[in-house]
């Protein structure tokens, strides 16, 4: 796939224009992006990596972002980063601008992001926090504001992972659908009409795609809390 040509037009984010062509490069993300973050975990598995147990969140996401990027042809019209900031929605300064654990970025304008959000789960029905986020933060518009979808990453420590997607979609109130393209895998979407502020043209629709990342031999170290990750 190449460029779509967003930046060349340099449109401002408050243009509909912008809107659109933002999404344009974002037709299938389950083809175009849930798949490389499943070979990245894959291949996180397989090496085995130190991570460190007292900052779970940022420490599986950190070593996940090369996996990922080690999975991909080069040939994308996009990037993978971990923490990139989401400019858009930054409040006033000292404000700081809202950061994605991680996101693909789109080359031909940096402005534009799928965004990815991580949370840990000790156990299935630890939720709490992974919908928190979702509710808060996509669905408000916070984050992904030029995106119609994103993703939501669960570090499941102990437990199944189908029992993990069925309290998420508990918690949200929804019914959560199997991904057509990973039918073998612990992935999910979820459907919603998003809060978009006033005066702005961000899409209403939002699609959210749950995945379950398992991590049977991990757990937090002693002392440490889930107010620890970010």
């Amino acid at each position: 796939m190449t460029g779509v040509g967003i930046a060349a037009t340099h449109r401002s984010p408050h243009d509909p224009a912008f809107i659109a062509l933002a999404q344009a490069w974002m037709g299938n993300p389950s083809k175009q992006f849930i798949g490389l973050v499943w070979a990245g975990y894959a291949a996180m598995r397989a090496a085995l990596p130190v991570i460190d147990e007292r900052d779970l969140e940022r420490s599986i996401t950190q070593l996940l972002e090369p996996r990922i990027r080690s999975v991909m042809s080069g040939d994308e019209p996009f990037y993978i980063q971990h923490g990139p900031y989401e400019r858009e929605t930054m409040q006033k300064p000292p404000a700081q601008p809202p950061q994605y654990d991680l996101a693909f970025v789109l080359r031909s304008d940096d402005r534009v992001m799928w965004p990815i959000e991580a949370k840990v789960m000790e156990t299935p029905n630890t939720v709490a926090r992974y919908v928190k986020d979702v509710r808060d933060e996509f669905l408000t518009c916070r984050y992904g504001p030029f995106s119609n979808s994103g993703a939501m990453l669960g570090y499941l420590l102990a437990g199944d992972s189908s029992d993990a997607l069925s309290a998420i979609g508990t918690a949200l109130g929804c019914t959560l659908e199997l991904l057509a393209d990973h039918p073998d895998k612990p992935a999910s979407l979820s459907r919603h009409d998003r809060t978009v502020p006033m005066g702005k043209s961000y899409p209403a629709r939002f699609e959210c795609y749950h995945l379950i990342l398992s991590w049977p031999d991990l757990k937090r170290a002693a002392g440490s809390a889930a107010t620890s990750d970010a």
